[in-house]
């Protein structure tokens, strides 16, 4: 079992010190997909013209928006991060860096404009993101006593990027890793292969805490990190069990693997299992008929 972490002290409006380098300021859009709400993280020290990063501004919320103005008052945002396009993280940036003076946006290259199979969802992308600065993995982002490193972490989305703060040893996961909940892979955009890598790689680099985007930290992180890919894993045998029990559709599938989460999540659970039923026939354990979509019909490799 994966030991969520679900509860923590938090108020709309408010800004937490939450570690000696972070404050933490939750916009007010909770939801299935968000929980109680983005969680918008600067990152730098608490000190008259100090400098600092803002990760992840969150939707175009005008509260949110004043809130973080309110929050970074008597300092300078250096830069802004943003870990991946989706309507819930991007949206306010460019709102932010023009209401603070032009503080440059990086993140990874906006993927091709496509139909998303999450386009009802609230895994969306923002059409109109444009970062100043395209990250691809490894870059060093320094201010005041700060220094963060840009990781990539595909997956959950293509152009997924979390980052890393060293004084702390702490990675700002986004949506890779939350410690509400498990992870949407929606393809197309979503791949299940490159959030499995992605999840090893984080899980190698031994961080002292993570830092979602949605809920609180998670603390015991090798442990969680273990849970988390057993539980991908668990689920891609429960996956198998079903084609072997004669299930050939996705429809078939996501009532009895999840029948005890909240039905508003089932099309977000569909597309995860699509993502994994597209791995398995990668990894030639499944076939689809005529090829791997929501419609297709599915069935155990033969050996």
């Amino acid at each position: 079992m994966i030991p969520y972490v679900r509860q923590f002290d938090f108020t709309y409006g408010r800004r937490d010190q939450v570690s000696p380098l972070i404050q933490r300021v939750i916009a007010d859009n909770p939801g299935p997909f968000t929980f109680t709400g983005t969680g918008t993280y600067i990152v730098g020290r608490d000190m008259p013209g100090a400098n600092v990063a803002v990760i992840d501004p969150g939707p175009d919320d005008e509260a949110h928006l004043h809130t973080l103005l309110r929050a970074v008052k008597g300092r300078t945002i250096s830069h802004i991060l943003v870990t991946h396009t989706h309507r819930d993280h991007a949206p306010l940036a460019r709102v932010l860096a023009d209401a603070v003076g032009g503080a440059p946006i990086l993140a990874a290259k906006t993927p091709a404009k496509t139909i998303h199979a999450s386009a009802a969802l609230d895994e969306d992308d923002d059409g109109n993101f444009a970062p100043d600065v395209i990250l691809t993995g490894g870059e060093m982002i320094a201010g005041d006593g700060w220094t963060i490193e840009a990781m990539a972490t595909p997956g959950h989305a293509s152009n997924h990027m979390a980052f890393v703060l060293h004084e702390e040893n702490a990675l700002f996961s986004g949506d890779h890793v939350m410690g509400w909940s498990t992870t949407v892979v929606a393809p197309p955009d979503g791949d299940m292969t490159a959030y499995m890598d992605s999840l090893e790689r984080v899980l190698a680099r031994g961080f002292s805490t993570i830092w979602p985007t949605h809920g609180p930290a998670i603390t015991q992180v090798a442990p969680f990190l273990k849970a988390y890919r057993d539980h991908r894993l668990e689920r891609e045998a429960q996956i198998c069990a079903r084609l072997a029990a004669g299930d050939q559709t996705i429809a078939e599938m996501v009532p009895a693997l999840y029948a005890a989460i909240d039905q508003r999540l089932w099309p977000a659970a569909s597309l995860s299992v699509l993502s994994h039923l597209i791995k398995l026939v990668k990894d030639g354990r499944a076939t689809a008929t005529p090829e791997p979509t929501m419609s297709a019909l599915y069935a155990l490799a033969s050996d």
